[in-house]
């Protein structure tokens, strides 16, 4: 019987409430506030506009900006867009590093990699730009049509016979084609990759963030900051670098904290 009881309170429950987050999580329609329902801060009550429905929808507004139903949408567009950036800048920050470490090929950290490019590269700088600035204006405007108006990019004569590869999933933030190459978003898998999605992007975006953080304290890459630490992480970490020593410097040595790092070297040490 003390068997059967264990059972009961550490196993059926348990599975219970994970049953229902992911129906919660997934199923259009939840309710506003469920006790099932997975919060950035549970035992709160979210805010009315976010009820469950949105991909990513943990209750987090706390300044009640998607009350509007349309900035509401621009801002899901917008933190999807940019945590797409973010993953692929995390990306380009992280392995071309640990690629040079392995010895497989020789790149510049993320840092230097402008500079190199600009001082070295095959193609001028200015070339550079261009294309890049060009290339994002189409791809933007496209984009922003087709939010505008679902499905419009397909339609016959709105881009010189290539149409079809604009034709989407019928959302906009989503557009499949050559973006799906395994045709994800017809299987069942779709709902959960779309999660998947946004908590990465979520977490890239932070990382972005950190990264360039980590640089102005230390002047050093994200890898060797996480070599260094490990090394010797009671002697490396966020209360040793030269920001947080900047806290009780004076006015001049505030200042020259703010000066960009260079060559693994702090802009100041105490």
């Amino acid at each position: 019987m003390q068997t059967a009881l264990r059972s009961t309170l550490f196993t059926a429950r348990p599975a219970q409430v994970r049953r229902s987050v992911a129906v919660n999580a997934k199923s259009p329609g939840t309710p506003a506030w469920a006790p099932e329902r997975p919060l950035w801060l549970p035992g709160t009550t979210p805010p009315a506009h976010l009820d469950g429905t949105l991909v990513g929808d943990f209750g987090f507004d706390p300044l009640n900006l998607g009350a509007n139903p349309k900035a509401l949408e621009r801002y899901v567009q917008a933190e999807l867009q940019n945590g797409r950036w973010a993953m692929l800048g995390v990306a380009g920050m992280i392995f071309p590093e640990l690629l040079t470490r392995a010895g497989i090929f020789t790149a510049p950290n993320w840092y230097e990699a402008g500079k190199v490019s600009a001082e070295s590269g095959a193609i001028p700088i200015a070339t550079q730009l261009m294309i890049i600035v060009f290339s994002f204006h189409f791809v933007e405007t496209k984009r922003g049509m087709d939010y505008e108006k679902p499905g419009s990019q397909a339609e016959p004569g709105s881009f010189l016979g290539f149409e079809a590869a604009f034709k989407g999933t019928g959302e906009p933030q989503y557009p499949g084609g050559p973006f799906d190459p395994l045709n994800i978003h017809k299987t069942p898998l779709y709902e959960r990759m779309k999660w998947g999605e946004i908590r990465n992007a979520r977490l890239a975006m932070l990382a972005f963030l950190g990264f360039n953080l980590q640089y102005l304290a230390t002047g050093k890459s994200p890898i060797d900051n996480l070599v260094d630490h490990v090394a010797n992480p009671w002697a490396v970490n966020f209360t040793t670098n030269a920001l947080r020593q900047c806290a009780g410097a004076s006015q001049q040595q505030q200042q020259a904290c703010l000066l960009p790092a260079s060559k693994g070297e702090a802009a100041w040490h105490p």
